[in-house]
């Protein structure tokens, strides 16, 4: 369905570079970066082996890779869409009112809008950290209570709605692997969205990215509304957060101005959004410059000693906004 050409360019080799020196500090085996400007595929370059067996795969466009916590993007999207055709009335709904099951003395006063942003303040269904609103936590409390908001599971949704129709034939929720899987060795429940063990090519991440820059609309075609992907990147984090905190859309980090404790890079300019997962994967989108930037990695131990995975993220976007200027 996605009609990109193909134009890979030189300017991109120092940041390939850089992923590169990550991925060996973070003791990934496998990597991978796909940038598209201006509606061409710019770059495409994939480094490394699926594991450390001995006659892994080799990492190539097939490659799919768990995003992790990029999944949540995929929840915000099903919000934003549950939105646009009424099965929630508002993001400042009380999520009580939806899962009357739970123990409103614990939910009380804690909205659509706190679970987005992850301001709900909650430490588990049980315990509070803070008032909703006045801090910001990053924990996935939050993202497990809107999975319970469909009666449905959320894969076959993302299947039926987005998956399908965009031709996305290499995402998706996988409990068993296969050889075309940079496998983690986790265990996995189920496949029905329920937990972190989305896969996606490098390709697609991106696409998905690029259908967000281009608001739902494919080839000129508007595919999906493009109410629902403003909806998604727009800021609705609560006003009174302190300065340094991030802030969010539908999980997506936007950028309204650098905040210290943000995953954008400073130089991204205003209106720019991304998503981090923990395996190192990140997809960027950079609408003033006509940009998404994709990169892979399948990290599954602890940070080493001196990496800072923020300052990491935030030169990952730097870099990108450096190279698309010199094309």
């Amino acid at each position: 369905m996605f009609n990109l050409k193909i134009l890979n360019n030189k300017a991109f080799i120092e940041l390939n570079d850089y992923v590169l020196q990550v991925k060996n500090k973070i003791s990934a085996t496998a990597a991978a970066t796909y940038i598209i400007h201006n509606d061409r595929i710019v770059n495409e370059w994939y480094s490394g082996v699926h594991d450390n067996s001995k006659h892994s795969r080799l990492v190539d466009e097939e490659s799919q890779f768990n995003v992790a916590s990029v999944r949540k993007t995929f929840l915000g999207f099903a919000i934003s869409l549950a939105l646009h055709e009424g099965k929630v009335r508002s993001i400042d709904d009380l999520v009580v009112d939806y899962l009357n099951e739970l123990d409103r003395e614990v939910l009380r006063h804690i909205t659509i809008r706190h679970l987005l942003t992850h301001t709900h303040g909650l430490g588990d269904l049980h315990n509070r950290l803070f008032l909703q609103g006045i801090d910001w936590k990053y924990n996935n409390t939050g993202v497990n209570l809107l999975i319970e908001l469909y009666k449905i599971p959320v894969s076959q949704l993302l299947e039926e709605r987005l998956f399908s129709p965009m031709g996305f034939n290499q995402t998706g929720w996988r409990k068993e692997n296969n050889e075309k899987l940079v496998w983690l060795n986790e265990q996995y429940k189920d496949d029905q969205g329920n937990q972190a063990n989305l896969f996606m090519s490098t390709k697609e991440l991106a696409y998905w990215g690029y259908l967000h820059l281009n608001k739902g609309a494919i080839n000129g075609n508007q595919i999906l509304p493009k109410e629902i992907f403003e909806q998604t990147t727009t800021i609705i984090s609560p006003p009174d957060l302190e300065q340094q905190l991030p802030r969010n859309g539908f999980f997506w980090f936007v950028q309204d101005e650098p905040r210290s404790f943000t995953e954008l890079g400073h130089k991204l300019p205003h209106g720019s959004f991304q998503s981090l997962g923990a395996t190192g994967c990140a997809c960027l989108v950079i609408p003033k410059c006509k940009t998404v930037a994709v990169r892979m990695y399948n990290q599954t131990g602890q940070n080493p000693l001196g990496y800072d995975y923020l300052e990491d993220i935030k030169t990952f976007g730097d870099l990108v906004c450096k190279y698309i200027e010199d094309l």
